[in-house]
């Protein structure tokens, strides 16, 4: 077998689990961007718009136009840190946090149906051969960090 093929074949799964995951997603009422940072306020309760900027490598403007409508449909509140002013905490209102809950049994469902009907021993090879790229890569970026 050619590694173009197990790489096509890769692909292939990760981007038909990423339209399943979007198109389920899709009644939580966000968008994919907003469905990111709310899972990453619940995982990072109070974190501010500076904070979750450098969590997702993006400009803070960027993330304040999400902000903005999340705000707006009440999925999230902005608090004034009564130290500084000039620092806003940014948490899930209830019903961001039902978004998040929602979500996480999406996730949950999709894993489960994703990997329906292989068996332990399936399963078991699937993670070897999964482990065994991981550690090929790991190596290779290891090793260029040598040079």
């Amino acid at each position: 077998m050619k590694a173009r093929e197990l790489e096509q074949g890769f692909h292939g799964v990760h981007r038909w689990h990423c339209k399943v995951l979007e198109q389920r997603l899709e009644q939580t009422g966000v968008f994919r961007a907003q469905h990111q940072i709310l899972m990453f306020l619940s995982d990072h309760p109070q974190s501010s718009q500076k904070q979750i900027a450098e969590a997702f490598k993006i400009s803070p403007p960027a993330v304040g136009v999400s902000l903005k409508k999340l705000e707006k449909g009440g999925y999230i509140q902005r608090i004034v840190d009564t130290a500084d002013n000039r620092y806003h905490q940014v948490t899930l209102t209830e019903k961001g946090h039902g978004v998040v809950c929602q979500s996480r049994r999406i996730f949950n469902e999709v894993l489960e149906e994703m990997y329906s009907g292989l068996s332990e021993e399936e399963g078991q090879i699937l993670l070897s051969v999964l482990e065994r790229v991981r550690n090929n890569l790991k190596n290779m970026y290891e090793d260029e960090g040598e040079v």
